[in-house]
C-alpha cells in the first residue's frame, strides 16, 4: 500500500469526530496505509511512533502504533479510565511536525478496543510512553489536537527553538522534556 498524505493543521477534517469501523476486514487496508505512511514519515523526518486514520483523511476510529518493537492496530479505541495523576511534556504531531506543545496528560489510562484480525474486544491499562501516545491518538479520533491542550499562551514552540532552548537544558522543560520519538 502507498504512503498517504498527512493532513496538516488548519485542515477542517482534523476537527471531525471519527466513526466506528464495524467489520475488521474494512479496517485492514487502512491499517496498511497507516503503517506505510508512518514508515515514510519516519524516513523523511527521523521520528514517529503512531498515527490515526483521520490524519490520512479517513474518518474512521483506527490507530496504528509502533512502539518498543511492537505494532498495535487498534480498532474503535476509547478511553475508559484516566488517572488523576498527571505529567507534563512537550508533544508534537505529524499534522504540525515543526511545532511543539507543552501540555499535560494522565499518567495511566485504560483503553478498550477491538483487535483488527478477530474483532475481539480487548482492554489495556498502561502508563509511560504508550499511555501518552494512546491519549494523543485517541484525541485525534475525537477531533482534538495537541494545540487544544496547550497549558497556556507560552506553551507553543517551533521545533527549532525547542531544540535550541530545551534540549540543551532538559531540566528546564519539566519532568518529561520531549516525546521520545514523536507522534
Amino acid at each position: 500500500m502507498p504512503a498517504r498524505r498527512i493532513l496538516q493543521l488548519g485542515d477542517p477534517l482534523l476537527r471531525a469526530i471519527s466513526e466506528p469501523v464495524l467489520a475488521p476486514a474494512d479496517a485492514s487496508p487502512i491499517f496498511d496505509d497507516l503503517r506505510d505512511t508512518l514508515h515514510e514519515f519516519q524516513r523523511t523526518h527521523g521520528f514517529g511512533r503512531g498515527i490515526s486514520a483521520v490524519q490520512i483523511g479517513e474518518l474512521k476510529r483506527l490507530i496504528y502504533i509502533e512502539l518498543e518493537g511492537r505494532a498495535y492496530r487498534l480498532r474503535n479505541p476509547i478511553i475508559e479510565f484516566r488517572s488523576a495523576e498527571k505529567f507534563k511534556l512537550w508533544d508534537d504531531c505529524f499534522s504540525f511536525p515543526d511545532l511543539m506543545v507543552w501540555l499535560e496528560r494522565s499518567v495511566t489510562v485504560g483503553i478498550r478496543y477491538e483487535e483488527d484480525e478477530t474483532g475481539a474486544s480487548r482492554t489495556i491499562e498502561t502508563d509511560g510512553a504508550l499511555s501518552e501516545l494512546l491519549q494523543h491518538e485517541i484525541d485525534h479520533l475525537d477531533g482534538i489536537l495537541a494545540v487544544d491542550r496547550a497549558l497556556d499562551r507560552n506553551s507553543l514552540s517551533t521545533r527549532e527553538e525547542y531544540l535550541r532552548r530545551y534540549r540543551a537544558a532538559p531540566a528546564a522543560a519539566g519532568p518529561i522534556s520531549a516525546p521520545e520519538a514523536g507522534h
